[in-house]
């Protein structure tokens, strides 16, 4: 009898092991999340599209006036160099109002810069060393100053445009009593009295 009982009772337990297992199902897995798609805002491209074409205009602006600015830079430093050349002296031998070889071409680079600025009017102003008496040191300097008129006008320049003037030794550009001090003061200076406001360069 307890046998019995004892196989009913393993039995009960199999089945039920078995009922439990087949209960026993398999997890079911969540699909992948779908992309999530944006939908298109034209606004925002809009302003997108804007805000690279103001960029792109900002920094054609920026490298025109750079351009600009170099370009007028060059342009002062060539007036700068021309009004240079201009006011380059004309430097004698003592007691001589004679225009030496080596100061002509000094003379001719001028030429350009009068034919360029045609209402331009100048003043040669003629000096002297410290030798010699002021009386005749004053009548050096107007010699030497009406030469280099004279050198200029019969190279086609109207005499009307230039003053002369003579300072004597009143004006040294170098106060020494010296060999070289006397060769530098010994001068014809130049100056722009009218009519270059704006300068013009030669071949502009």
């Amino acid at each position: 009898m307890h046998a019995r009982i004892r196989s009913l009772a393993l039995a009960a337990l199999a089945l039920s092991a078995v009922t439990t297992t087949a209960c026993k199902k398999k997890p079911v897995l969540a699909p992948p999340p779908a992309p999530v798609v944006k939908p298109f805002n034209q606004d925002s491209a809009n302003a997108a599209e804007a805000a690279k074409r103001a960029a792109a205009e900002a920094a054609a602006k920026a490298a025109a006036d750079k351009a600009a600015a170099e370009a007028a830079a060059r342009y002062a430093a060539a007036v700068a160099a021309a009004k240079a050349s201009f006011a380059t002296p004309v430097y004698f031998d003592y007691d001589k109002a004679e225009i030496r070889d080596d100061q002509k071409a000094a003379l001719e680079a001028k030429l350009p810069i009068f034919q360029a600025n045609a209402d331009m009017r100048i003043r040669i102003a003629g000096n002297t060393d410290n030798r010699g008496s002021d009386e005749y040191n004053m009548v050096l300097g107007q010699k030497r100053a009406a030469e280099v008129k004279r050198y200029l006008v019969a190279r086609g320049i109207d005499a009307g445009r230039i003053d002369v003037v003579s300072f004597g030794e009143e004006r040294p550009a170098v106060a020494a009593d010296t060999e070289d001090a006397w060769g530098k003061n010994r001068r014809d200076e130049f100056e722009i009295i009218a009519g270059a406001n704006p300068f013009k360069l030669p071949g502009k």
